[in-house]
């Protein structure tokens, strides 16, 4: 329950692996309704990371707030970046242009039918079997980053909906992390969460 930014009509919040955003399917807590009850106050969600995501994640405290970050999301003018550990060695720096559209069971693939999505991967720490990169999304399309990493051949090192290999003993969650947020003057960012951490330690340890 860490807060990083309060102002503006926002609440940024530093969000922990392992909850959803909102209710959903199946039992157990989601973050807005922890943030109201311990605040006592309505919050609008702005955008959404998956159960699994850590990171920099936004709430609108009226709808005001609510509407201009909305359609900043929405019109590509909030700039966000993450970190993923992801299988193999990516070389350099690589612009993932490929449409994205619906799959089975909530999946989502590339598709030539699908929408436009852009992502640049760039490559900032190399295992031998592993890299540690930045993701920038250009566009924001659900599951946008896996499904482009995957489609590259350099799946998250755990993702059980887009890594079809042998799972990794390294970290029991997708290892993506929405670290920083930038928009209107406004920067936030959050720090490589624990278990991010220790896999990056035991792969440097194999080196």
């Amino acid at each position: 329950m860490k807060v990083l930014l309060e102002q503006g009509g926002v609440l940024v919040v530093d969000k922990p692996p392992g909850i959803a955003v909102i209710p959903g399917r199946g039992e157990g807590p989601n973050l807005r309704a922890l943030y109201e009850a311990e605040r006592a106050q309505k919050l609008w969600v702005v955008h959404r990371l998956d159960r699994d995501t850590s990171g920099v994640l936004v709430f609108a405290l009226n709808p005001d707030a609510h509407r201009a970050w909305s359609m900043a999301f929405e019109h590509g003018e909030v700039k966000k970046r993450y970190l993923a550990l992801v299988e193999g060695q990516l070389e350099r720096e690589r612009l993932l242009d490929w449409p994205i559209g619906p799959a089975r069971k909530g999946r989502m693939k590339v598709s030539a039918q699908g929408k436009e999505a852009r992502t640049v991967v760039r490559p900032l720490e190399r295992f031998e079997r592993a890299t540690l990169v930045e993701a920038e999304p250009l566009t924001g399309r659900s599951h946008q980053i896996r499904v482009h990493l995957s489609h590259a051949g350099h799946p998250l090192l755990f993702d059980h909906q887009y890594q079809h290999g042998e799972q990794s003993p390294l970290i029991g969650r997708t290892p993506l992390h929405a670290a920083r947020l930038e928009w209107g003057g406004v920067v936030v960012e959050s720090a490589l969460p624990d278990d991010m951490r220790q896999a990056l330690t035991a792969l440097a340890a194999k080196a």
